[in-house]
């Protein structure tokens, strides 16, 4: 049940222009960019050249976001696993809280004793089939 790759660290960002100007900086480049018009987003992927594959920064721009204040700009720790259903049953039978079931097959969210989010995904993001109970389980607190 253990995280087979650590994929990202996710920050927020006021300033997609400038903070991708400072990474570009220190010699990261960007590898991949979505943008979420629905949720008014834009996550922007950012690697150290020739090593793509390795651990990311995953910079996340809410568009109608002005200020986050002190400590909501870390947003998250990611590790790709090899059965999200698996380590999620595995957590939860261990007393950990899923605070975003993997509904979809790809993502959920749980929290370390420390309240910091890790965001857990189906190993190279093939969705497994949505099962029980997954499926039908609300979300809980945040993430």
């Amino acid at each position: 049940m253990a995280a087979t790759q650590f994929w990202h660290t996710m920050l927020r960002i006021s300033d997609p222009e400038k903070t991708l100007r400072f990474f570009e900086l220190l010699g990261l480049k960007q590898v991949d960019r979505h943008d979420n018009e629905e949720a008014r987003f834009t996550l922007y992927f950012l690697a150290v050249p020739g090593n793509e594959e390795a651990a990311q920064i995953e910079l996340t721009h809410n568009w109608d976001e002005g200020d986050y204040g002190k400590g909501r700009n870390f947003g998250h720790l990611c590790f790709y696993v090899d059965n999200i259903y698996d380590t999620c049953r595995y957590l939860s039978d261990a007393g950990v809280i899923i605070n975003r079931p993997p509904r979809d097959g790809v993502m959920a969210f749980v929290k370390t004793p420390d309240d910091i989010s890790i965001e857990l995904v189906q190993a190279e993001k093939k969705a497994l089939p949505p099962q029980e109970p997954w499926l039908s389980m609300p979300n809980v607190g945040s993430w």
